[in-house]
């Protein structure tokens, strides 16, 4: 394969940004809503950081993190494999990717900042889960939708996209 064109690198970029806005729009939603207000995994990541970090980190540390996160590493991530994702559209792609990514966030990334696998050790069942999954779809869903009318904008088939990695 060949080496990821401009071309491919901002049009996954752009896609990435369009999810992590998705994202942070929904846990603005969740904190005006009063979804889960003891589900707080920002203010985890903070306190793991702060612990990192031997001193206080600022409250938009992770959020920056987590925004910045998703718009390049995994927005290039998405764009390198979506031609290896199960699905015709950029919705379905964009889901695939997002449920791999929960599996992901429950078994590794919850037990680091201390709330256990998927998140069950937050003491409320089961909807720590399940909004994280809601969560990440929302992220990914988006992401694959922008991702692929950047290129039917410009008229490419599966097979083009697939060339330029």
């Amino acid at each position: 394969m060949s080496r990821p064109t401009g071309d491919r690198i901002w049009k996954s970029i752009a896609a990435g940004i369009a999810g992590s806005i998705a994202h942070s729009l929904l846990m603005y939603l969740k904190s005006r809503a009063g979804l889960l207000p003891s589900f707080q995994p920002y203010d985890n990541l903070q306190a793991t950081l702060s612990h990192l970090v031997g001193s206080a980190v600022d409250p938009i540390v992770p959020w920056a993190l987590s925004f910045l996160n998703g718009s390049t590493l995994v927005g290039l991530a998405f764009g390198y494999s979506y031609q290896r994702l199960p699905g015709k559209t950029g919705v379905t792609k964009g889901a695939v990717f997002g449920v791999f990514g929960w599996i992901i966030m429950g078994l590794a990334f919850f037990p680091i900042i201390g709330l256990g696998f998927f998140a069950l050790d937050a003491g409320l069942g089961i909807s720590p889960a399940l909004f994280s999954l809601m969560m990440l779809l929302s992220y990914s869903i988006v992401m694959g939708a922008v991702y692929n009318a950047l290129y039917a904008r410009d008229g490419k088939t599966g097979e083009d996209r697939l060339q330029h990695w």
